[in-house]
């Protein structure tokens, strides 16, 4: 039989393969061992193939488009309409082969390699970071115990931490110093290794074509923009400005009905790494607003006089999610419209 869709459900080990022909019939539906993958699927005919974008997708994805059948990428929540009752890998593997098939279905772009290997550094950052904000609330809760209070920021976490590793806190029992030490000392030596990561994000966005277009538009600065271009690539497979901001989690919840339209928080779905890296540079941008009110937007400062400064910074993110999209897909660096 002339197969000519297939749904793949990855797996470690066991991959499960659905097939149907043109009238829909159903060729197989097997389980396949890691190593059997590419060799079953270079016996098929050149044919349509559907994998749910999850961990090693994007592998698998180039593989089997070198061996010249069309790979399809979906998000996994799309596809879990189409699962019929109860879950099994036979079960998923017919929901993933129906759901490629749909004309309405939206697929994410397969990523290469150079583009991954640049978010492996993104999300390494973002490791360190999160370990790094763990252990200087460690060190406050455990110094707050015995009557000392840290200032707020992370440099003042340093410097107490420095003040730990040479001696400089005598009021503390003997035991108390000791454990603050080697606290201190794992804090110190992720902060410089934070300092290499970020090094390394500043060389590669200016390696970078759709970086250096990124970085024209205020804000927005070299992790984000790296971020985004080893994200999104061109941003073509985006229809528009706006489905990228709700992409990202950034558009209001919609619970209109009967004509009325009632509009809500932030959705908060997507990428919720972009959504933080740009909140932040937004958030950036509103505090300059405070300190240097001659060089601000001026259509920020009329939304700060109307709205919260929170509300304000998430409003300019949105905006600015969407200014990346025409950046993007016009490969043009941004050009601020006159007043």
């Amino acid at each position: 039989m002339q197969v000519t869709t297939v749904g793949l459900d990855l797996a470690k080990n066991i991959f499960q393969v659905h097939g149907v022909t043109e009238t829909g019939e159903v060729a197989f539906n097997r389980p396949l061992r890691r190593a059997q993958v590419l060799a079953f699927d270079e016996r098929l005919s050149r044919c349509l193939i559907g994998i749910e974008a999850c961990a090693s997708s994007h592998h698998w994805a180039r593989e089997l488009s070198m061996l010249g059948h069309t790979v399809r990428l979906m998000p996994p929540m799309y596809v879990n309409p189409y699962v019929k009752r109860s879950k099994s890998d036979a079960v998923d593997a017919e929901a993933i082969c129906e759901a490629v098939t749909r004309p309405t279905m939206r697929f994410v772009e397969i990523k290469s390699e150079e583009q991954q290997a640049l978010l492996s550094l993104h999300r390494a950052r973002d490791f360190v970071v999160g370990q790094c904000t763990q252990l200087i609330n460690m060190i406050r809760s455990l110094a707050a115990e015995f009557g000392i209070t840290i200032a707020r920021g992370v440099q003042r976490a340093i410097e107490f931490a420095k003040t730990v590793i040479d001696g400089k806190q005598p009021g503390l029992p003997e035991l108390a110093q000791d454990v603050l030490r080697v606290l201190s000392r794992q804090l110190l030596y992720l902060h410089n290794r934070l300092g290499w990561y970020e090094a390394m994000l500043r060389i590669q966005a200016r390696l970078s074509r759709q970086a250096q277009l990124l970085q024209t538009i205020p804000g927005v600065g070299p992790v984000t923009a790296s971020a985004v271009a080893a994200t999104i690539g061109s941003g073509r497979q985006v229809r528009s400005g706006r489905e990228f901001a709700a992409w990202l989690g950034l558009t209001p919840r919609n619970h209109s009905s009967g004509g009325k339209g009632r509009l809500g928080k932030i959705r908060k779905m997507g990428e919720r790494y972009l959504r933080q890296l740009i909140v932040v540079g937004m958030t950036s941008r509103v505090r300059k607003v405070a300190t240097h009110p001659e060089r601000a937007d001026p259509w920020l400062t009329k939304l700060l006089q109307r709205k919260p400064a929170r509300l304000a910074t998430v409003a300019m993110a949105n905006n600015t999610a969407r200014i990346m999209w025409a950046v993007l897909t016009g490969d043009e660096p941004y050009k601020a419209h006159a007043a």
